[in-house]
């Protein structure tokens, strides 16, 4: 693979405003070391319209067979997460590279089953906030110590999901099996972020809140239960000593969506600051500091698909670098990549966290 264009087949790509359509395609399409060899959905009508909007050279309407195709390089998993473990571990069993979506797994177990499974192969994670460019820069100012001794951190993230209406093809993140719920995505990519810039985190105080247990589907008028929390705040000390706050604040109104996090030092400060209303994984982030820095690199993918809905706006920024950077690890056989063994930690920490909030004691 190293020698030619890597050949990718998505497994999930629905042209009804699909996360996949929004993000994963405009990002191959951008970078010509990759080619959209076949998508995949679950009824041939879809599928067959996926290649043509696409632009794919082949579908299938059973994505066992995209697995099994000998053309296909690297398999995208960007499907409900219930799914993605027979699929994934069948995309490991054939030996190919897979890139899915985040949470890799419905329940930790799950997930170091997938991680255990990769062995040696390139895997990549949907954790893609921590390869924004900008991010980047950040966690380079930190590793250099420019900011001096870090003294404090605080974040505040939103996310225009998980509030007290959704729609009833969403309706699967509010229950406890799915493993898709607020703290797994957007806690999980609050965390990730977190990590990236000030280092893994090795202390957690939390408490989890569920302010809307009764959702209302507005396209059907019916009520849902929501079994998941919806709010956190906690306390969290990372690697490099840094005690941060952190708020994550779900069903927040598009205008008012933010996300900023502020590093303070003894020799300056830095602050990152989005305002995509799906969260911080999704939009373009803005550095700026008091110490003087190198500009971000530019993204190698700034738009949006065919298939992208206005909320998705900027969503192949992010999840264009993890593709930039999975093709430097194939064709280089390294792996930099955050992959499934970064999934695995992820997971965990998660975990660590609604531990913490139930027993209200560090963690």
């Amino acid at each position: 693979m190293a020698s030619r264009v890597i050949r990718v087949g998505i497994i999930g790509a629905d042209t009804k405003a699909s996360w996949a359509g929004a993000s994963h395609i405009p990002a191959l399409a951008a970078q010509p070391q990759f080619a959209l060899a076949a998508v995949a959905t679950r009824r041939e009508e879809s599928a067959r319209k996926a290649a043509e909007v696409f632009g794919a050279e082949r579908w299938y309407a059973d994505p066992y067979e995209l697995i099994d195709d000998s053309s296909i390089d690297l398999v995208t998993v960007a499907v409900k997460v219930p799914a993605h473990r027979e699929l994934v571990l069948a995309a490991l069993a054939a030996g190919k590279a897979v890139y899915s979506e985040s949470p890799l797994g419905a329940t930790v177990a799950e997930t170091e089953e997938m991680a255990l499974a990769a062995g040696s192969l390139h895997t990549a994670i949907g954790l893609q906030g921590g390869l924004n460019p900008s991010v980047r820069r950040a966690a380079e100012i930190i590793a250099q110590g420019r900011l001096g001794r870090l003294l404090s951190a605080r974040v505040t993230a939103t996310t225009f999901g998980n509030g007290p209406e959704s729609v009833s093809v969403y309706e699967y993140f509010d229950k406890a099996a799915a493993g898709a719920g607020f703290m797994t995505i957007a806690v999980g990519h609050v965390l990730d972020v977190i990590e990236t810039v000030l280092g893994d985190i090795t202390e957690i105080d939390a408490r989890t809140e569920l302010l809307w247990p009764e959702v209302k589907l507005t396209d059907t008028g019916t009520t849902t239960i929501r079994e998941v929390p919806d709010h956190l705040d906690a306390i969290v000390k990372t690697s490099s000593g840094t005690p941060v706050g952190v708020q994550v604040l779900a069903g927040v109104p598009v205008p008012d969506a933010r996300f900023r996090l502020e590093v303070r030092g003894s020799d300056g400060w830095l602050k990152l600051t989005g305002d995509h209303p799906a969260g911080v994984q999704v939009g373009d982030l803005t550095l700026t500091s008091s110490v003087d820095f190198e500009a971000p690199d530019s993204p190698v993918a700034t738009g949006s698909g065919p298939a992208a809905a206005e909320i998705w706006a900027g969503a192949s920024i992010n999840v264009g670098e993890v593709y930039a950077s999975l093709a430097r690890d194939i064709a280089d056989d390294t792996h930099h990549t955050p992959g499934f063994a970064h999934a695995a930690h992820n997971s965990r920490l998660v975990a660590r966290v609604e531990q913490a909030a139930r027993s209200g004691i560090r963690q």
